[in-house]
C-alpha cells in the first residue's frame, strides 16, 4: 500500500473510533463534497469528512 493510503485509512479509523464513543461521549462527524467543472470540461467530485472534539479537528478528503 502507497503511504498516502496508509495515512488517510489511519486517520479514517481515528475519525471512526472517535465517532463511535469509544473514548468518551460519542461525536458527530461532518462531510462535505466539493463538485467543480474545469474549463475542458472535467468534472472533479472531493469528498471530505470532518470530527471535531474541543481543540483536536481530523479531517480526511478521500
Amino acid at each position: 500500500m502507497q503511504t498516502a493510503t496508509k495515512t488517510t485509512l489511519a486517520l479514517l479509523a481515528a475519525a471512526m473510533l472517535a465517532a463511535c464513543g469509544a473514548d468518551g461521549a460519542p461525536v458527530r462527524p461532518t462531510a462535505n463534497l466539493a463538485i467543480g467543472i474545469s474549463p475542458s470540461g472535467n468534472v472533479t467530485i472531493r469528498p471530505t469528512a470532518t470530527v471535531q472534539s474541543g481543540p483536536v479537528t481530523v479531517r480526511t478528503g478521500l
